[in-house]
């Protein structure tokens, strides 16, 4: 079941942090809901989760809609690649985007968010370990882009999202976390406010959590193997 699942992953989280020796509240948990359906996160919302991470636009906008009796108790979140035609349903229907890699996604998304809704969430996607078949911004181009972001209106840059290419071994894993922390701390350094490291997923969430993850996607390790239905820049 879903909610053993859940507790499974919790307890996961606890221990890492344990191990980081940091506070349990510093790390939330999205749980990534891509591919199933609304019954699915249904079933994780009666276990206490109100987080969900959608990839796919159309397919995230459909679950909002078949889950509007609980539109106002879930957080919605897009964690994958972001195309400019794709823009004005994120910005109308989601709380939150992971996958912003460029400027021009960022600046539709700001005139595109109704103004009766709180700001738009964002992060930056970074490439942090040379995934070329993965969208994100080159390290050196972060420090502009981000702070063109964080003047534009009706959107709030929150921090920095990865997705390295997978490793085996625990320490190789916390390599591309380590250099997103330390971008992120440049950028800090530098007096943008910036609160959000979204990185870590089912098979790295420990790493992550090590080089100070605050936001981790988890899907399979809640919801199960998905079907391979198409290729997917997170799990």
């Amino acid at each position: 079941m879903i909610a053993d699942k859940l507790q499974q992953v919790h307890e996961r989280v606890a221990r890492a942090c344990a191990q980081a020796g940091r506070a349990v509240q510093s790390v939330t948990l999205l749980s990534v809901s891509k591919t199933f359906g609304p019954e699915a996160v249904r079933e994780a919302f009666a276990a206490g989760e109100h987080r969900f991470g959608e990839n796919y636009v159309q397919e995230g906008a459909d679950k909002i809609a078949q889950l509007s009796d609980l539109r106002e108790r879930i957080e919605w979140h897009l964690i994958g690649p972001l195309q400019s035609n794709k823009t004005r349903v994120v910005a109308e229907q989601f709380d939150w985007v992971h996958s912003v890699d460029r400027l021009k996604i960022a600046q539709r998304l700001s005139e595109q968010r109704p103004a009766h809704l709180p700001p738009l969430q964002l992060c930056l996607q970074v490439k942090v370990s040379g995934e070329a078949s993965k969208s994100g911004l080159h390290p050196a181009e972060v420090a502009d882009v981000a702070r063109a972001v964080a003047a534009l209106p009706r959107i709030t840059l929150r921090g920095l999202m990865a997705i390295p290419e997978p490793t085996a071994s625990f320490e190789s894993q916390r390599v591309p976390h380590r250099a997103l922390r330390e971008l992120m701390q440049s950028l800090q350094a530098a007096g943008l406010a910036l609160d959000t490291l979204s990185i870590g997923m089912s098979a790295d969430l420990e790493a992550a959590i090590m080089e100070g993850a605050t936001m981790v996607r988890i899907g399979n390790a809640i919801f199960g193997e998905r079907a391979p239905v198409r290729a997917s820049p997170a799990s």
